[in-house]
């Protein structure tokens, strides 16, 4: 097969897993009640006095910056959008009331609330804090996957999937390195 004819054939499969499976491709849904609710009560479980940015506005801090002041591993997956390995996070096993925050710029982006155990090895969610994620398109394995990332730094968290639980269907699947956590009672 030439090259050019593997190309267009490859175009091809692309847009027509996008045309079978628009919900690999579509972050944006109505969710259930119950979900909007968990949504806005993030706040009740911040810690008093905790560190962490109040406004989701885009920072203009550079890679270079971000280098020095992260360790390694967690730069590589926020601003060069690697993977950490499946099972090495200490936040898997993380069960206690609070907010896991950006680990670049500290903007809130789940409640303890919104986490449950996927069986993937990463920290998983079922929602978001509304405004603090943006999502786009990942073309890095051929197949579309929705990745997102913290609109604050715009730091790489992780890819946005469908088959989660009831009743939002979704899972944020989120690279340990890339959050920190603060309880609600340190």
């Amino acid at each position: 097969m030439h090259r050019r004819d593997f190309i267009v054939k490859l175009g091809a499969l692309v847009l027509l897993q996008v045309a079978v499976f628009p919900s690999l491709v579509e972050a944006t849904k109505t969710l259930p009640p119950e979900i909007a609710a968990l949504q806005k009560r993030w706040r009740s479980l911040l810690a008093e006095n905790a560190k962490v940015a109040t406004d989701p506005k885009a920072l203009a801090k550079s890679k270079e910056i971000w280098r020095k002041e992260l360790p390694l591993e967690s730069y590589q997956v926020l601003f060069e959008e690697d993977t950490e390995a499946p099972l090495s996070s200490h936040l898997n096993l993380e069960k206690r009331a609070g907010i896991f925050v950006c680990r670049a710029c500290r903007l809130p982006l789940f409640s303890s609330e919104m986490k449950y155990d996927s069986g993937t090895g990463w920290p998983s969610f079922f929602t978001s804090i509304p405004g603090h994620c943006a999502t786009k398109t990942d073309y890095k394995i051929l197949i579309p996957r929705t990745k997102y990332h913290c609109v604050k730094c715009g730091g790489h968290q992780g890819h946005l999937f469908d088959d989660g639980p009831t009743p939002s269907g979704e899972r944020w699947c989120n690279n340990g390195v890339a959050l920190s956590f603060i309880p609600t009672n340190p």
